[in-house]
């Protein structure tokens, strides 16, 4: 599966720097967010902010980096 990245602000009241992500067919999958300095020990990190179809979950995971965050797209779609 390829997906796309696409840069984006969300307006999430403090860091705004987002991606949205996108199948082959360029459906929106996932909106995911970047955190800032008042993420105690997840600067740097990103939240699925927002995820469709399987990748809507209660307990938004984090990502150490956007390779991790693709990583884990692919995996949750990939499950049938």
């Amino acid at each position: 599966m390829t997906l796309t990245l696409q840069p984006v602000r969300v307006a999430t009241g403090s860091d705004e720097e987002g991606m949205l992500v996108f199948d082959e067919k360029q459906r929106l999958l996932a909106v995911l967010t970047h955190l800032g300095d008042q993420y105690d020990g997840l600067t740097g990190h990103w939240y699925l902010e927002a995820g469709f179809g399987r990748l809507e979950t209660h307990d938004q995971p984090t990502f150490a980096d956007l390779e991790a965050a693709e990583k884990w797209i692919s995996q949750r779609l990939a499950k049938r």
